[in-house]
């Protein structure tokens, strides 16, 4: 019988691909010339540490399908990890959020990398948009070249099309919906769309067609990855006003600044009485937000009942997650691997 992948295994594979991959393309780039060097710094800051649980999905995907462990699927899951970089690069700019992992954003690190002037700060965020589009690139070029056989690539390749499609509508549709009034409804679609089907369901697909998974293990995957990928986005809108900065390494007053359509917000907003609903509108979208006024809205959405409402939308979503690998005939490997995973997208302070 094999040995069973632990998850730090796993992690620490998923690391050594990203590391080797990522110097050796920054290498290559500075060697064009050497004013590149700051952006290629950004390039191996933003692949630089991470959970790598997009990648742990798209390989435990592969497991689940039956196939032994293999270093190629380790680098087309790592592949992965690209994607999620790139959308983090892209996300912060479009947020206009001044720190990530508790370093500045790549658009803020790179203005220093052009003359001073007026068009100091366009300058870094041109660069730091540069740096995503090179990120989403690579995760192209290393699944590609993952080693493993092109009629097993062929299979999963379509896939990046749906991919790439539902991750910018999703944020489109935050862009959109960006101070406007928000409903619940509305914030899980933005949610779904931006976050949970490419934390989840897109890497366990990925893994599955790879595999050569039949449509059945696929709608499994589908049924597990929606609703847990949603529960892994509202614990993040949760632990963005509510958690410790110095385990999220952001500001807790990003989302409330940017007037984001998030479900807590929505529900805040249906919850909360008059004089505190006006008080809401009047703080949200502010850029001089304290930790007064952080307080006093964390306050409003607790009263509000927003709290916990989210806390049990997320349960609700992590037990349907586990419904659907209960109903299903997969590898014990995998099978345990996947309702860990469960836990590790929803219970966690970072």
């Amino acid at each position: 019988m094999a040995e069973p992948v632990r998850d730090s295994e796993l992690k620490a594979r998923i690391d050594q691909v990203l590391s080797a991959f990522v110097e050796q393309e920054a290498g290559l780039l500075v060697a064009i010339d050497a004013q590149l060097k700051p952006v290629a710094d950004q390039l191996r800051t933003a692949v630089a540490d991470g959970k790598r649980l997009r990648a742990a999905f798209a390989y435990w995907g592969w497991r689940a399908a039956g196939q032994p462990d293999s270093e190629a699927m380790v680098r087309a899951a790592a592949a992965m990890e690209l994607v999620h970089a790139a959308a983090v690069v892209h996300d912060d700019l479009i947020d206009e959020s001044p720190i990530r992992r508790g370093a500045p954003t790549a658009h803020l690190a790179l203005r220093y990398a052009v003359a001073e002037g007026p068009g100091q700060d366009a300058a870094g965020r041109a660069l730091a948009m540069l740096t995503g589009d090179l990120l989403m690139s690579w995760a192209g070029q290393l699944f590609a070249g993952c080693g493993l056989p092109a009629a097993y690539l062929a299979r999963a390749r379509p896939l990046w099309a749906t991919l790439a499609r539902e991750l910018v509508a999703g944020e489109c549709l935050e862009i959109l919906r960006t101070r406007a009034a928000p409903s619940e409804a509305s914030s899980l679609e933005i949610v779904r769309y931006k976050t949970a089907k490419y934390t989840v369901e897109h890497p366990l697909h990925l893994g599955g067609l790879l595999a050569g998974a039949p449509p059945a293990l696929l709608d499994t995957f589908t049924a597990y990855g929606v609703p847990l990928g949603e529960a892994f986005q509202l614990r993040d809108d949760l632990l963005g006003v509510f958690g410790d900065p110095r385990r999220t390494g952001k500001s807790n007053l990003d989302d409330l600044a940017g007037a984001k359509p998030t479900a807590l917000l929505a529900l805040t907003l249906a919850g909360a009485t008059g004089p505190d609903r006006a008080r809401l509108r009047a703080l949200l979208g502010r850029d001089d937000l304290g930790p007064a006024e952080l307080d006093g809205l964390r306050g409003i959405m607790i009263r509000s009942g927003a709290r916990t409402r989210v806390e049990e939308l997320i349960a609700e979503r992590a037990t349907a997650a586990r419904g659907a690998l209960g109903r299903a005939a997969l590898p014990s490997q995998a099978a345990t691997a996947l309702a860990e995973l469960v836990t590790a997208a929803t219970a966690r302070t970072s």
